[in-house]
């Protein structure tokens, strides 16, 4: 038996996919210019806009531009385009196979059309049980939505298509919205329908029974009926299967009974509803299959870059659907989902469900490490099968998951604990990075962290090595939670012991605490205090930055209402929060004097100088009177000082500059004297001893490491008492009795030396 003769791919089609896998690749790689290319790019002006050339491109310059448009200045900043893999590449493959399908004879692109919009359709059913559907291809996520509204508003009013808003004056129409959804979806329907906000009933979630983010569903059926008394049209209801912050679901099977009591539709969305491909669900979700309509995002789930949403949905009335928009007969709006078409048959089905499998096995072992943790509450609607994991650093794991309770011991601590957690979020958002998780701010429970695979994993390649990267971060963050929870309030009462700092109440930021030295200059104006307070902060600030130390200094958050302050970080179980405070009220206390003696320097150096020139000219006249007029004659005095000497003592002079004013060199000469008498070559050095390793503000055996661990002062004490012990030990061990006079140094003797005349004048001339 013959073989069918096999057909020839159409060489455009092969040729359209070389160059679009080679685009890629080179966007992709960013290899595309030479080394010498990106200094002459450093230094060309072509990412300014300009005037379109006359003479056109080609296509390698186009690419080219493109790609430094991509990827900007990423060599310095590190950050590359994330890889894009096969799958990713037949989905922009769908995009220009879609622009040349356009130009095809129009029975031809009819045919096509429909067989590609067929095909995706009925793929997607089978695959999330969706029986006897439409669909409706979108590329904003709510436009499925609000077709949907169209559509029912034509079903309810059947005079809107002629008469228009008018039929809506008497009846108006009450979309419902479970407090749940996301942010912004009601007011966008009412929005692009032209309905009053009135027409949009937010349905609170639970607060007595069931989870805290689900729809109360007693309480909506009460406002259905009060709407209905007043003469108002039920018209929608949307549902959550997988709300965007907790990804919990509604009682999607009790609310569809209101529904069809009330005449009314029913539409689901949520990232759950990608669990309707797998073998094994829960009946919660199962019970999504029987709603009236459904948003799908199959881009994210499965990792397809540029895919569309999908809206499946169940109508009889073809009519209505092409009057609401979910239907077109253009057949270039039905190549929407050729991307989809194109993308769906290279996963295959299997390939398909092990994506969405492979999430789901994600947030099981993420949820079954989190149990072990603690000081860590999650918030999960159901543990044996919960695609997302939302959890949160707590001191207190009894509290009730509603976080209603106090949590810890002063005031204010449920907002400290929100920053911590936003703290925790950021720091694991960034070293395990390809974890996905999020900082997400929910209504009851505070700020949590948020593990969503279904909506990261596929697009980042989350793999069971991430999770456990994630967990142990996790495990080594905690502590560092606690601790600084536990210092805050110590932290407080040390700076409020302290005059010359004032402690800034902050409960947003995530750290030890905020502090501000204050000057002890109550004598300025307002602005002149306010510049000194701005200038000794700074200066501190860059002080403390410079301290060998694990705690981390900072002006604060960019957007911050408290200026002028310094922000410490997170604390560590060894800090010891006394020193670290008198550390930094004693540093802003020489930063304050240094100013004073600067600002004061003109003045003080005027006055100094005046008084030493009356002190000097009150010497030279005692001096005078002392030796007489003739020993102050050149060649006479010279004569009388060789046949009788005069022992004039001579006073030593130092300036003070702190002081403005003269002082004796006195007590400096006789402690130098006492020093080198003193002084010993086999004497023992007395000098601060420092570890390796060693940190500022650590207390003595806090840490596992006790000698890196030691604070400062410590080994100050520690070096003093070696000192003493060696000292001891040489006096214990010496046999032979030092028999040698003690040696006086010349310096000691040279202070005694008389001074040539004339000396005190040179002095005051230096001086001016």
């Amino acid at each position: 038996m013959d073989k069918p003769p096999v057909k020839m791919m159409d060489p455009t089609l092969a040729e359209m996919g070389n160059h679009l896998s080679g685009a890629m690749n080179i966007l992709e790689s960013g290899k595309l210019e030479s080394e010498q290319g990106k200094e002459r790019r450093k230094l060309s002006w072509k990412d300014i806009p300009g005037p379109l050339q006359g003479d056109g491109q080609d296509v390698v310059s186009i690419l080219q531009l493109v790609q430094n448009l991509m990827h900007g200045d990423d060599d310095q900043q590190g950050h590359r385009m994330q890889y894009v893999g096969e799958q990713g590449h037949m989905a922009l493959l769908g995009h220009s196979l879609a622009a040349y399908i356009s130009v095809l004879e129009r029975e031809r692109l009819r045919k096509l059309t429909t067989r590609i919009l067929s095909d995706t359709t009925l793929w997607l059913c089978r695959l999330f049980r969706y029986e006897n559907g439409s669909a409706y291809y979108h590329e904003d996520d709510r436009e499925g939505l609000l077709k949907v509204c169209r559509l029912v508003i034509n079903a309810h009013y059947e005079e809107y298509a002629t008469e228009g808003f008018t039929v809506l004056s008497s009846k108006h129409p009450v979309i419902y919205q479970s407090a749940a959804c996301r942010p912004g979806l009601g007011q966008h329907l009412c929005s692009q329908l032209g309905l009053p906000l009135s027409s949009l009933c937010i349905v609170p979630c639970n607060t007595m029974f069931g989870s805290l983010h689900q729809m109360d569903v007693a309480l909506l059926d009460k406002l259905i009926k009060d709407d209905r008394e007043s003469g108002k049209v039920p018209l929608l209801l949307i549902a959550n299967a997988g709300t965007p912050g907790a990804g919990h679901t509604d009682k999607l099977s009790r609310l569809k009974e209101l529904c069809v009591q009330y005449n009314m539709w029913l539409h689901v969305e949520g990232v759950n509803l990608a669990t309707l491909a797998l073998g094994q669900i829960s009946s919660t979700v199962t019970a999504a299959t029987k709603c009236d309509s459904m948003t799908l995002t199959p881009g994210p789930w499965l990792g397809l870059p540029a895919v569309p949403a999908v809206t499946l949905y169940r109508h009889e009335d073809p009519a209505l659907s092409l009057t609401a928009g979910l239907t077109s007969s253009q057949p270039v709006e039905k190549l929407r989902a050729l991307p989809l078409w194109l993308s769906l048959q290279y996963l295959g089905h299997d390939g398909i469900v092990e994506r969405i499998k492979h999430a789901s096995q994600l947030s099981q072992q993420l949820l079954e490490h989190l149990k072990t943790l603690a000081s860590i509450k999650t918030s999960v609607e159901d543990e044996l099968n919960s695609p997302v994991v939302v959890f949160r650093f707590s001191q207190d794991n009894s509290a009730p998951s509603s976080g209603g309770s106090v949590e810890g011991y002063f005031a204010g601590e449920r907002d400290i604990i929100d920053a911590l957690n936003r703290w925790l979020g950021e720091q694991l958002a960034q070293q395990v990075p390809l974890s996905g998780v999020d900082v997400v701010e929910l209504e009851d429970e505070g700020t949590c962290v948020r593990f969503s695979p279904l909506m990261t994993a596929a697009a980042l390649g989350t793999q069971e090595n991430d999770v456990a990267a994630l967990v142990e971060k996790l495990g080594e963050m905690i502590p560092v939670l606690c601790c600084t929870l536990r210092f805050r309030q110590d932290f407080k009462d040390e700076v409020l012991q302290q005059a010359s700092l004032s402690y800034i109440e902050d409960l947003s930021w995530p750290g030890l605490g905020v502090v501000r030295y204050e000057p002890r200059n109550t004598d300025l104006d307002e602005d002149k205090r306010q510049q000194s307070v701005e200038k000794i902060n700074s200066e501190l600030l860059n002080k403390l930055m410079e301290l060998d130390t694990d705690l981390e200094f900072s002006c604060g958050p960019e957007f911050c209402e408290e200026t002028n302050c310094i922000f410490i970080g997170m604390a560590t179980e060894d800090l010891d929060v006394a020193e670290l405070v008198e550390t930094i009220g004693s540093v802003g206390r020489d930063i304050e004097e240094s100013g004073k003696l600067l600002e004061n320097m003109t003045e003080v150096v005027r006055r100094g100088i005046q008084e030493a020139e009356l002190q000097l000219q009150k010497a030279n006249e005692e001096k005078l009177i002392e030796e007489g007029v003739l020993r102050q004659i050149p060649l006479v005095g010279s004569v009388l000082n060789w046949f009788s000497p005069v022992q004039a003592s001579v006073k030593g002079r130092t300036f003070n500059l702190a002081e403005g004013c003269l002082d004796s060199t006195e007590p400096v000469y006789s402690i130098k004297a006492q020093m080198n008498t003193e002084a010993s070559p086999d004497s023992p050095k007395s000098s601060t001893k420092r570890f390796p390793g060693q940190k500022l503000f650590r207390r003595h055996g806090a840490g596992s490491d006790s000698i890196s661990d030691t604070s400062s002062i410590s080994h100050l004490e520690e070096s003093f008492r070696e000192t003493a012990q060696v000292q001891v030990t040489d006096v214990e061990e010496a046999e032979v009795p030092q028999e040698n006079p003690a040696h006086i140094p010349e310096d000691t003797a040279s202070s005694d030396q008389r001074v040539p005349e004339g000396q005190e004048t040179e002095s005051v001339d230096n001086l001016r």
